[in-house]
């Protein structure tokens, strides 16, 4: 533990933060002034706006435990969520070749998975700081001390994945699409106590041989996923908080909203400020930020059409169980073309949306069980937006060898019956970790759309993980939009002639755990199509295969 006269630092500090206000506020006018404007009113109020201008002079003196700092977001309970196995076994291929049977999972915070929504600024190795902690090769370029109150850590990850997609997109030539997707991330993380940090990560993401146009998540060539700077603001009723201003990932609660988007090579990432302050109980976030736009052969530069402001609170204090509430506000100012228009293409521009929703996740004893609900209001291409969604689902961890746990689920978004009639009734998912919740061909997003769905997993051993998953699609109104994960309208029958019933799709993956820094991860997914792709994609049947390595350090 270390000792220091904060002084000298907590004037540098708040004469840091009022610059970092200064300049968010004062050089933008209108919309996103006000934008701006409600996200630094919402983290005043949340911290205390008297610890964040405070006299120096009524400071206390600062002391730093290295072993609980600095602080760590755990990532947030998904949907259908599984339950770990937790008894004695080989938790890695590794651990079996080496005969070193385990009591319960070793202390790691890389996830036993090929994927992970989880940022690298939130894994946490604090336990380094442990004696007696178990060694790792990587461990030199973790917490490296640099004196008493510097801090220094570099991580970073690579991935390839092998694609195979039949009838790829749902395109009406009947097109397969064979392509290779490689990513590579390295980090650096620097901590000044824990006052001060500087984040940065850069991304490489490539796709090679591919048989149809790349789309915006396939490619980003050497650019910056992360960059941005943490300053504490100071404890408020026993919660640290913090002030983060950059390029920055964004992910909350299950991830139906926002999300890091992992399956996507180029991941998502937003630009702008945010707080978030956290006690053992209670965790508030308020944001004002705009999504990155990709340019693969470029710098990326933020969207300045779009503001997206949230507020979102996080009760944790009941063991097991997580209560979400949430405000979340985009205005989007794309314009939106009138052939579009004309045709009830409307959500992805030219509009103010507001989303409050809820949601509860736990577990008791055996039973997994969630609930959350999204509604929405505002104006889009002048027509008044009323939509809700609905996700629900109830699950069991049965007492049998292999941990088999299996979920039943309902999800809802609401469509659009009539464009003409001065309302849009259609669910926007905004920046949603679709690929997760909607089956893993794609071509379903959370607009729209009814989905009776289940889940199967196994843990034939401790380091192999199964999951089967079976979804049936109806479109919730047959004269909208068929939208895909990415929210875009791709299939309509303005009749309705063509039915509700999309089609039924089941999904199969397997993730074997090799070493703590590696995965493979091998997946197959098979959609039958229904009465409404008969009618409008006829003798398109497509299923989509997969292989994938992951490295990370």
């Amino acid at each position: 533990m270390h000792t220091t006269d904060p002084v000298g630092w907590c004037s540098s500090r708040n004469s840091l933060i009022r610059k970092l206000l200064t300049s968010f506020i004062g050089s933008s006018s209108g919309a996103v002034k006000i934008c701006r404007k409600a996200a630094i009113v919402s983290f005043i109020l949340a911290t205390g706006s008297s610890q964040l201008f405070a006299s120096e002079s009524s400071l206390a003196e600062t002391q730093v435990d290295w072993s609980k700092a600095p602080p760590v977001s755990p990532p947030p309970r998904a949907g259908i969520f599984v339950k770990p196995p937790m008894g004695p076994g080989y938790f890695s291929l590794l651990d079996l070749i080496d005969g070193n049977e385990r009591e319960k999972p070793q202390v790691d915070p890389l996830p036993p998975s090929a994927l992970t929504t989880t940022p690298a600024f939130d894994f946490d190795f604090r336990y380094l700081e442990q004696p007696g902690h178990e060694k790792d090769f990587f461990d030199p370029v973790k917490r490296i001390h640099l004196g008493s109150d510097w801090l220094l850590s570099f991580g970073g990850s690579f991935w390839y994945r092998y694609m195979h997609e039949t009838d790829s997109r749902l395109n009406a030539a009947g097109i397969n699409n064979d392509y290779h997707l490689l990513r590579t991330r390295l980090h650096a993380d620097l901590w000044y106590q824990d006052q001060f940090r500087l984040f940065a990560e850069m991304l490489d993401a490539r796709a090679l041989g591919l048989d149809l146009p790349a789309l915006a998540i396939d490619k980003n060539h050497t650019d910056m996923l992360n960059l941005f700077a943490d300053v504490k603001l100071g404890q408020f009723m026993d919660g640290l908080a913090y002030l983060r201003v950059g390029r920055q990932e964004l992910l909350y609660g299950s991830q139906r909203l926002i999300s890091t988007l992992d399956w996507a090579n180029t991941r998502r990432t937003f630009q702008g400020v945010k707080t978030f302050w956290q006690t053992p109980a209670f965790n508030l976030d308020a944001f004002w930020v705009r999504p990155m736009v990709t340019e693969p052969n470029q710098f990326d530069n933020w969207d300045k059409d779009r503001n997206f402001v949230g507020l979102w609170g996080t009760y944790k204090a009941i063991p097991g169980q997580v209560l979400d509430l949430y405000y979340l506000s985009l205005v989007d100012n794309r314009n939106v073309s009138p052939a579009n228009i004309t045709q009830g293409n409307v959500l992805q521009g030219d509009s103010i949306l507001h989303t409050i929703g809820a949601r509860w996740v736990g577990d008791y004893e055996r039973i997994l069980y969630e609930l959350e609900g999204m509604y929405q209001f505002g104006r889009r291409s002048h027509l008044d937006i009323s939509a809700f969604s609905i996700a629900s689902g109830v699950g069991y961890q049965l007492p049998l060898p292999m941990n088999p746990q299996f979920w039943l689920r309902y999800d809802f978004a609401s469509g659009d019956k009539n464009h003409r009639d001065g309302r849009s009734n259609t669910f926007n998912q905004l920046f949603p970790f679709g690929h997760y919740y909607f089956g893993y061909i794609d071509q379903i997003g959370r607009q729209n759309i009814h989905d009776f769905n289940a889940q199967f997993t196994l843990h034939p051993q401790p380091w192999v993980t199964f999951l089967g998953q079976y979804h049936r699609f109806y479109l919730a109104n047959k004269r909208d939009y068929l939208y895909n994960a990415a929210g875009a309208g791709t299939i309509r029958d303005i009749t309705g002639q063509s039915g509700s019933h999309v089609g039924d799709e089941i999904d199969f993956t397997i993730n074997f755990h090799l070493s703590r820094h590696q995965d493979v991860l091998l997946g197959y997914s098979k959609l039958f199509t229904g009465e409404f792709l008969k009618s409008t994609r006829p003798g398109v049947s497509p299923d989509l295969f997969y292989a994938q390595y992951n490295f990370r350090f």
